[in-house]
């Protein structure tokens, strides 16, 4: 059995795995390795050129390296015969999960005015909304949705909605479907967490119009991809003080630019 690893990640780790748990398989490693490629059988990667894994004749599996398919689906050479197995790591969601309810504390208890008083050495107290009413929109409700939204119950935010492409039911989330209820979606949410994957209809979603919906000084959380977001619309709303703040773990342009705004 011939593996072929496409990342851009160390394969160091990958290597040592297959050593150790498939002894008998050859693991060849794209950059490092010379390659028969008609002698690969599954390929292991993250973000492969498009076309390269066309050049696989036998290739009898895809394993992506993570869940979001997007950069496989994008390749219009894709072998359409080939399965797609989708990596599912559990401590990915639990990263993720962290990741949101920290930058949604954040928003909710309003961090940024006490930093900023804490450097003018000021001693105001503000007076924070109910965790109850704290009113949380998860835009996404794919697994990673869905684990946010569960540990942010369990911290006691009981308005919490989500918006979906089709209908989802989830215990204590206030559900919002389709393009029709995407504005209604938006209206209500004063904490918006976007947890989209990169496909066609997700590209520029939160736009000019889309954040104009949100209610005066809502916080914007991204950790899906950054193409879900218009880079330019959301500096304008900023910089206007329609939204009080935003936390972006993706981008369009990754790294980005030294003189990026």
């Amino acid at each position: 059995m011939n593996l072929l690893y496409i990342s851009a990640e160390n394969s160091a780790p990958w290597r040592a795995a297959v050593a150790k748990h498939i002894p008998n398989a050859t693991l060849w490693v794209w950059g490092e390795d010379d390659v028969d490629l008609s002698q690969v059988d599954y390929a292991l990667v993250w973000k492969p050129a498009a076309g390269l894994l066309a050049r696989l004749p036998n290739l009898k599996a895809i394993f992506n390296l993570g869940a979001g398919v997007d950069a496989l689906l994008q390749d219009p050479t894709l072998p359409k015969a080939v399965p797609i197995v989708r990596l599912v790591d559990p401590r990915l969601a639990q990263g993720m999960t962290e990741y949101v309810v920290h930058w949604v504390l954040h928003a909710h208890r309003d961090m940024p005015t006490y930093a900023r008083q804490q450097q003018k050495r000021e001693w105001i107290q503000h007076n924070n909304a109910d965790t109850a009413k704290r009113r949380v929109g998860i835009l996404g409700l794919g697994e990673l949705g869905q684990a946010a939204a569960h540990a942010l119950l369990m911290l006691g935010f009981e308005s919490i909605a989500g918006w979906s492409r089709s209908p989802k039911h989830l215990p204590g989330v206030e559900s919002f479907a389709g393009a029709d209820k995407f504005d209604v979606f938006l209206a209500r949410t004063e904490i918006l967490v976007c947890l989209l994957p990169n496909t066609a209809a997700t590209q520029g979603i939160l736009n000019e119009a889309a954040l104009a919906k949100l209610p005066q000084g809502a916080f914007v959380i991204n950790a899906g991809r950054g193409s879900a977001i218009d880079d330019t619309a959301l500096i304008a709303a900023l910089n206007g003080n329609h939204l009080s703040g935003a936390a972006l773990d993706v981008f369009n342009t990754e790294p980005l630019p030294q003189d990026h705004p």
